[in-house]
Protein backbone atom coordinates (compact mmCIF):
# COMPACT_ATOMS: atom_id res chain seq x y z
CA UNK A 1 0.00 0.00 0.00
CA UNK A 2 1.54 3.84 -0.91
CA UNK A 3 1.25 6.33 0.77
CA UNK A 4 -1.46 7.67 -1.75
CA UNK A 5 -3.96 4.67 -1.31
CA UNK A 6 -6.82 5.18 1.50
CA UNK A 7 -6.93 3.08 4.65
CA UNK A 8 -8.77 -0.31 4.06
CA UNK A 9 -10.93 -0.49 7.38
CA UNK A 10 -11.73 -3.60 8.75
CA UNK A 11 -11.10 -6.42 7.59
CA UNK A 12 -11.54 -8.63 4.29
CA UNK A 13 -14.80 -8.43 2.90
CA UNK A 14 -16.83 -10.95 2.96
CA UNK A 15 -18.50 -12.49 -0.18
CA UNK A 16 -21.74 -11.83 0.78
CA UNK A 17 -20.79 -8.29 1.53
CA UNK A 18 -19.36 -8.37 -2.05
CA UNK A 19 -22.76 -10.27 -3.78
CA UNK A 20 -24.71 -7.30 -1.77
CA UNK A 21 -22.74 -4.62 -3.35
CA UNK A 22 -22.59 -6.02 -6.72
CA UNK A 23 -26.74 -5.98 -6.40
CA UNK A 24 -26.48 -2.46 -5.20
CA UNK A 25 -23.97 -1.49 -8.24
CA UNK A 26 -26.29 -3.41 -10.81
CA UNK A 27 -29.58 -1.83 -9.03
CA UNK A 28 -28.49 1.80 -9.49
CA UNK A 29 -27.11 1.37 -12.42
CA UNK A 30 -30.39 0.18 -13.55
CA UNK A 31 -32.04 3.01 -11.83
CA UNK A 32 -29.74 5.54 -13.32
CA UNK A 33 -30.15 3.66 -17.12
CA UNK A 34 -26.24 3.02 -17.40
CA UNK A 35 -24.29 0.11 -17.77
CA UNK A 36 -23.59 -1.48 -14.58
CA UNK A 37 -19.47 -1.96 -15.78
CA UNK A 38 -19.23 2.25 -16.30
CA UNK A 39 -20.50 2.31 -13.44
CA UNK A 40 -17.80 0.40 -11.43
CA UNK A 41 -15.06 1.59 -13.23
CA UNK A 42 -15.88 4.99 -11.74
CA UNK A 43 -16.59 3.57 -8.42
CA UNK A 44 -12.93 1.98 -8.80
CA UNK A 45 -11.44 5.06 -10.20
CA UNK A 46 -12.42 7.01 -7.45
CA UNK A 47 -11.55 7.30 -3.37
CA UNK A 48 -14.42 5.75 -1.74
CA UNK A 49 -14.66 4.94 1.96
CA UNK A 50 -15.58 1.81 1.15
CA UNK A 51 -13.58 -0.24 -1.04
CA UNK A 52 -14.60 -2.65 -3.89
CA UNK A 53 -14.35 -6.23 -3.17
CA UNK A 54 -12.59 -8.07 -6.39
CA UNK A 55 -15.12 -10.74 -5.62
CA UNK A 56 -17.84 -7.36 -6.36
CA UNK A 57 -16.14 -5.96 -9.27
CA UNK A 58 -16.06 -10.00 -11.25
CA UNK A 59 -19.92 -10.28 -10.45
CA UNK A 60 -20.76 -7.15 -12.00
CA UNK A 61 -18.30 -7.46 -15.12
CA UNK A 62 -19.65 -11.02 -15.46
CA UNK A 63 -23.41 -10.16 -15.17
CA UNK A 64 -22.51 -7.46 -17.85
CA UNK A 65 -20.46 -9.42 -20.38
CA UNK A 66 -23.40 -12.04 -20.26
CA UNK A 67 -26.57 -10.16 -19.43
CA UNK A 68 -28.50 -10.83 -22.46
CA UNK A 69 -28.45 -14.94 -21.77
CA UNK A 70 -29.31 -14.18 -18.39
CA UNK A 71 -32.17 -12.07 -18.68
CA UNK A 72 -33.45 -14.85 -21.62
CA UNK A 73 -32.99 -17.39 -18.59
CA UNK A 74 -34.76 -15.26 -16.10
CA UNK A 75 -37.63 -14.23 -18.11
CA UNK A 76 -38.10 -18.19 -19.51
CA UNK A 77 -38.20 -19.41 -16.04
CA UNK A 78 -39.81 -16.62 -14.41
CA UNK A 79 -43.80 -17.86 -14.73
CA UNK A 80 -45.76 -14.59 -15.48
CA UNK A 81 -43.44 -12.23 -14.44
CA UNK A 82 -41.40 -10.16 -17.60
CA UNK A 83 -38.63 -8.62 -16.77
CA UNK A 84 -40.26 -5.07 -16.38
CA UNK A 85 -42.23 -5.84 -14.28
CA UNK A 86 -39.68 -7.22 -11.54
CA UNK A 87 -38.88 -4.97 -8.66
CA UNK A 88 -36.01 -3.60 -10.04
CA UNK A 89 -33.80 -4.97 -6.70
CA UNK A 90 -35.26 -8.62 -7.22
CA UNK A 91 -34.15 -8.44 -10.62
CA UNK A 92 -30.59 -7.61 -9.75
CA UNK A 93 -30.23 -10.53 -7.34
CA UNK A 94 -31.63 -12.52 -9.57
CA UNK A 95 -28.91 -11.88 -12.48
CA UNK A 96 -26.49 -12.30 -9.66
CA UNK A 97 -27.55 -15.55 -8.77
CA UNK A 98 -28.03 -16.85 -12.42
CA UNK A 99 -24.52 -15.45 -13.11
CA UNK A 100 -23.17 -17.68 -9.74
CA UNK A 101 -25.10 -20.56 -10.93
CA UNK A 102 -23.78 -20.85 -14.40
CA UNK A 103 -20.26 -19.31 -14.30
CA UNK A 104 -19.03 -19.57 -11.41
CA UNK A 105 -17.21 -22.72 -10.99
CA UNK A 106 -16.04 -21.95 -7.43
CA UNK A 107 -19.94 -21.34 -6.07
CA UNK A 108 -22.03 -24.96 -5.42
CA UNK A 109 -25.32 -24.16 -6.89
CA UNK A 110 -26.93 -24.45 -3.62
CA UNK A 111 -25.06 -21.47 -2.19
CA UNK A 112 -25.57 -19.60 -4.96
CA UNK A 113 -29.40 -19.56 -4.46
CA UNK A 114 -29.09 -19.07 -0.70
CA UNK A 115 -26.78 -16.25 -0.85
CA UNK A 116 -29.45 -14.66 -3.65
CA UNK A 117 -32.34 -15.61 -1.06
CA UNK A 118 -30.73 -14.04 1.61
CA UNK A 119 -29.85 -10.59 -0.28
CA UNK A 120 -33.55 -10.43 -1.47
CA UNK A 121 -34.74 -11.17 2.14
CA UNK A 122 -32.49 -8.33 3.27
CA UNK A 123 -33.06 -5.45 0.15
CA UNK A 124 -36.66 -6.29 -1.06
CA UNK A 125 -39.83 -7.59 0.02
CA UNK A 126 -41.50 -9.96 2.16
CA UNK A 127 -42.08 -12.34 -0.80
CA UNK A 128 -39.16 -11.35 -2.66
CA UNK A 129 -36.63 -14.75 -1.04
CA UNK A 130 -39.66 -16.69 -2.51
CA UNK A 131 -39.89 -15.65 -5.75
CA UNK A 132 -36.26 -15.13 -6.07
CA UNK A 133 -35.56 -19.37 -4.56
CA UNK A 134 -38.24 -20.72 -7.26
CA UNK A 135 -36.45 -18.48 -10.37
CA UNK A 136 -33.23 -19.59 -9.10
CA UNK A 137 -34.47 -23.38 -8.10
CA UNK A 138 -35.73 -23.71 -11.50
CA UNK A 139 -32.97 -22.34 -13.20
CA UNK A 140 -30.59 -24.32 -10.97
CA UNK A 141 -32.53 -27.77 -11.22
CA UNK A 142 -31.23 -27.38 -15.27
CA UNK A 143 -28.02 -25.67 -14.65
CA UNK A 144 -25.92 -28.93 -15.80
CA UNK A 145 -27.82 -28.87 -19.16
CA UNK A 146 -27.25 -25.16 -19.36
CA UNK A 147 -23.21 -24.52 -18.78
CA UNK A 148 -22.89 -27.28 -21.44
CA UNK A 149 -24.39 -25.18 -23.55
CA UNK A 150 -23.73 -21.43 -22.85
Amino acid sequence: MSPADPPRRGGPISRRAARRRAVEILYEAAQRESDPVTLLADRVGSVEVDPIADYTIALVEGVGARREAIDELLAEHSQGWTLDRMPPVDLAVLRVGVYELLWAADVPDPVAIDEAVGIAKELSTDDSPRFVNGVLGRIGSIADRLRAVL
